[in-house]
């Protein structure tokens, strides 16, 4: 799959590495103040059960997205999550449960206004 790359190791075995980029600029459908898009990432993160997957992949994801860029890379790796998309916004663990995070989650929208 073109969103992971392989590299050999000392062992000359293969390994996955993800490669995590920032997410492209993105707006609401109409401006928004910080503590609605606040309520919304809480909405989002309170009903992962709903959304299926492992709660262990759901709360690593939420660490990576939380994270600096470096530390969500060795997050992503250590949880085996494999990325479809380089911006986080569709994901899959090892058994092939695809997750998906909004744009909402993972950066600010170009419209966020104070308020």
């Amino acid at each position: 799959m073109g969103c992971v790359k392989s590299s050999n190791n000392d062992n000359g075995r293969r390994v996955r590495r993800n490669r995590i980029s920032r997410p492209a600029p993105w707006a609401h459908t109409e401006p928004i103040t910080r503590a609605q898009l606040n309520a919304m990432r809480a909405e989002f993160w309170n009903g992962i059960p709903q959304y299926g997957g492992q709660r262990e992949v759901w709360e690593a994801l939420r660490a990576a997205v939380d994270a600096e860029l470096h530390l969500a890379h060795t997050i992503i790796d250590n949880a085996g999550i494999i990325l479809h998309a380089h911006d986080l916004t569709v994901s899959f663990d090892e058994n092939g449960a695809r997750y998906d995070l909004p744009l909402y989650v993972l950066s600010e929208p170009t419209n966020l206004i104070n308020g």
